[in-house]
């Protein structure tokens, strides 16, 4: 009875057990056999591979089994071939033996007589994508024969395999763009019942190829993705955050769930998940404290076991948010004791990235700049992609002028001239000219004269000033052109919404150090940020706001 013997085995939870079983059996079907099969890859398999692989591939029964597959598969029933065929490569036997030919060919050359149902051909399917080498013409023919079937009639599990095989197949070319289409309008009809496992599947099919056309389905399979957190496994949950970088899609309830989900969880997810969620916040602009404080909790507690480029993207985020969690201290000092111990491991980008991060948030690597400034390490920059590039120029000429101005003990060697760069790159931190144009608009109510402010105004230093007003000794406002007689200079940082964190008012990183620098440079920093000026209707608010802020006590202005 078939119906026994799957209930007796689907409670079994070793091999061991399982082989005792199948030793007490007179007779079964194939479908049994492979059924058995498939219980001993579910109990035996982890996220390692086979736990113990000389147990249950050295065994007699398991041995047995083999044998009657590999001699008898004409013989077996469609079922039974195909659930053998996925347990074995589940199993890690090796594509290249006897058995495993053997089966291959029997299912392909029922496959091209068109003796395969459409559940069957997901079974293969699957089999192949689980292959290192599989045959592209095999699947193409598997597609093809899942269009004999109109799309809307496929199942869910049905559409996904198709979406995994045109990832390797179809990628190349848009031979296959028509059926997307289809496909993709079919998906959307459904997208409520998909289960966690096929939405992070669909989400990263649709990544891999390209589908920048599939607005409305990417934009409901992100909403649908936000009750699933919780379940996603850790790959599945990056490629769904890898789907939202691509396809440029933030939701304030996902952030929320994630809010809700990784601190408590945080421990016990892979280091390469937690680091694609920070990936997720920094390129979104996303300052979580509930997420970064949890992770520097995990970085105090874990870092030793993490890659070089897990730690990197642990701590990255911090200083392009400018944030420092409450465990700062201890965060930065694991940090240390890591880089004292692994420093050469990191690559020469990677090792540039995590130090000039940390700079941004005022701790400073003063004991590893030496190998940051020395002619082998700047070399081996410019050797490896994307060499030095006017990003990469940029850190190192904002590392040299943050031990300048911030650590004068410093006394090992300094960035060769040849290396810094007139201006720095600032990608985040670009001026809003709306803004701007508002800001030059109350001055020149202000100030009655255009020629008594400058914008956009390149300094010596490497910084470009937003706005520039000069003063004399004596505290009168003097023409911008005047270079004599300049007793003090006024910086206005004309601070638009992206130079902050989303939803909030913290400074990004890059421009928290650029007014820090301006004022140790000897600028007056004045900041005027975009919500303190947003609801100020009329030229005149505005002016006597700029007044305020920039002139706090009344100073006489020059005609």
């Amino acid at each position: 009875d078939e119906q026994l013997f799957f209930k007796k085995l689907n409670s079994l939870c070793t091999s061991k057990e399982i082989f005792d079983f199948l030793s007490s059996l007179e007779v079964m079907s194939d479908t049994m056999a492979s059924g058995a099969l498939q219980r001993i890859s579910e109990v035996e398999v982890d996220e390692n591979g086979l736990k113990n692989p000389e147990e249950v591939l050295g065994n007699e029964v398991f041995r047995a089994l083999c044998f009657q597959f590999e001699f008898e598969s004409s013989k077996l029933s469609n079922t039974g071939l195909l659930n053998a065929l996925q347990a074995l490569i589940k199993l890690r036997v090796d594509p290249q033996s006897t058995l495993m030919v053997s089966l291959l060919s029997e299912g392909e050359e029922r496959l091209g007589k068109g003796q395969l149902t459409g559940k069957n051909l997901c079974a293969l399917g699957e089999s192949l994508l689980e292959l290192e080498d599989p045959s592209y013409a095999t699947l193409g023919q598997i597609v093809n024969h899942m269009q004999e079937k109109e799309v809307k009639k496929w199942s869910p599990r049905e559409m996904v395999m198709v979406y995994k095989i045109l990832q390797v197949t179809g990628k190349e070319g848009e031979q296959y763009q028509d059926l997307l289409n289809r496909m993709n309008s079919v998906i959307l009809t459904i997208v409520s019942q998909l289960s966690p496992k096929f939405t992070s599947i669909i989400l990263n099919s649709l990544v891999v190829l390209h589908q920048t056309r599939a607005v409305s389905l990417v934009t409901a399979l992100c909403k649908h993705s936000v009750k699933h957190i919780p379940y996603f496994t850790g790959d599945e949950l990056v490629n769904v955050l890898e789907a939202f970088l691509y396809f440029g899609y933030r939701e304030q309830i996902f952030t929320e769930a994630l809010e809700t989900h990784v601190p408590k969880s945080i421990f016990t997810m892979h280091p390469q998940t937690v680091s694609k969620v920070m990936q997720y916040c920094c390129q979104k602009m996303i300052l979580s404290k509930p997420i970064f404080d949890a992770v520097a909790e995990n970085f105090i507690s874990n870092a030793d076991r993490f890659t070089t480029e897990q730690i990197a993207g642990y701590i990255i985020p911090f200083g392009t948010l400018n944030y420092l969690p409450p465990s700062a201290s201890s965060m930065f000092r694991k940090l240390e004791a890591i880089l004292h111990t692994r420093l050469s491991h990191f690559k020469p980008h990677t090792l540039l990235n995590l130090l000039h991060s940390c700079v941004l948030i005022q701790r400073y690597p003063v004991n590893f700049l030496p190998k940051i400034f020395s002619p082998h390490f700047l070399q081996q920059l410019q050797a490896q992609p994307p060499g030095l590039d006017r990003t990469v120029t940029s850190q190192l000429t904002r590392l040299f002028l943050t031990v300048t101005l911030e650590c004068p003990f410093y006394e090992g060697p300094k960035l060769p001239p040849k290396y810094q760069v007139k201006g720095i790159l600032m990608p985040h931190n670009s001026l809003d000219v709306h803004l701007l144009k508002r800001v030059k608009t109350g001055l020149l109510h202000l100030l009655k004269k255009r020629i008594y402010f400058a914008s956009e105004v390149s300094t010596p230093y490497f910084y470009t000033v937003d706005i520039e007003i000069k003063l004399d000794e004596e505290g009168f406002v003097i023409p911008a052109a005047q270079c004599e007689e300049v007793h003090r200079r006024i910086a206005l940082c004309v601070d638009g919404q992206n130079r902050f964190c989303v939803n909030s008012h913290n400074l990004l990183g890059e421009e928290a150090i650029k007014q820090r620098h301006l004022q140790l440079l000897g600028y007056e920093v004045v900041q005027i940020p975009f919500f303190e000026i947003e609801s100020l209707q009329n030229c005149r608010k505005l002016a006597e706001y700029l007044h305020k802020k920039i002139f706090p006590h009344t100073y006489r202005l020059s005609c």
